[in-house]
Parts: C-alpha cells; structure tokens; sequence
C-alpha cells in the first residue's frame, strides 16, 4: 500500500516585520545619545517611570541610574528614536528608528563593519556637514566616485558615518 504524501501547508499570512534598533558601543552612551539625537533630529528616550519602577521593586542598583537631563536614566544605556515614531509609554522605549549606546570598556580601534549614512536635501550637504561639525563631529575625507558625492565623518567618539 502507498501513502500518499500530505500537501504542504501554506501560510495565510505573511509574518510581521521583526522590530530592531542599531546598538552602537561607546565610553559615554549619554554624550553620544545627545549627539545623535541632535545629528538626526529625534529625541532621547525617557525610561524614566520604568527605572522609577525597577528601583521600586529592587529590581535595579541605584548605581546602574545616572540623572541624564533633569530625570533617571540608565548608567550604561540610552537610546534616541524618531519623533514620530511609536513608543511604550510606560516604558518610554520607542517602538520604531532607534539607535541604542551601550557603555563598553574597550576603546573604539578599528573601522566601523556597519555605519549610518545621512541623507541631506539637494544642496545642502555642505550646510549639514558644517552643522555636523559644530555639533562635534569631524570629517575625515570627502569622496567622489562615478557613484555619486560624499563626506565621511566621524561621531565625537569615533564612529564614522557618511553625509550625502
């Protein structure tokens, strides 16, 4: 006797995009969440009523907060989203574009195997790239290739990203 062989399921709907955000490892997650928020024009997360809460429950040593603009913050995490995306009010972690700065002990040594690139308006790479720089970051070169104009920079702590 032959079996004959199930048909295949198939799914009835496609699968939810998975949520993420970019981590990026750095000496002073403040110093570079502040920067970044002022680079891309979003904001720094408020997890505040959530460290409130963990420390509450004792959940949290008081040396893991740090007070970071006038509310409780993580010592060795802040992260920045964009304005208009969701976030967890309860949490106040966003729910959409966010960068994440975690506090590590090495130093930075090598080039970046991931980095951000920032697109300007036409004509104004060179006002944003200016703009970069008074908010403290450097530029290390500018490049012309057959594929189009840009500036590397580098973030106050290193970190390079593109400016086209």
């Amino acid at each position: 006797m032959t079996q004959t062989p199930e048909p295949a399921s198939t799914p009835t709907s496609t699968p939810a995009p998975l949520h993420w955000k970019l981590v990026i490892d750095c000496a002073n997650p403040q110093s570079q969440a502040d920067f970044w928020a002022a680079a891309l024009h979003y904001e720094v997360e408020d997890n505040n009523a959530l460290i409130e809460r963990l420390l509450e429950l004792g959940a949290l040593p008081r040396e893991a907060v740090v007070e970071f603009h006038a509310r409780l913050a993580f010592r060795d995490l802040v992260a920045v989203r964009h304005p208009d995306d969701p976030y967890d009010k309860e949490s106040g972690t966003g729910l959409g574009r966010r960068l994440l700065f975690q506090r590590v002990p090495e130093a930075k040594t090598t080039k970046n195997r991931l980095h951000l690139d920032l697109h300007t308006a036409a004509g104004e790479r060179e006002a944003e790239v200016g703009r970069l720089e008074r908010l403290g970051a450097s530029v290390l070169r500018q490049v012309t290739e057959p594929s189009g104009q840009w500036v590397v920079m580098s973030d106050p702590e290193g970190n390079e990203f593109c400016v086209h």
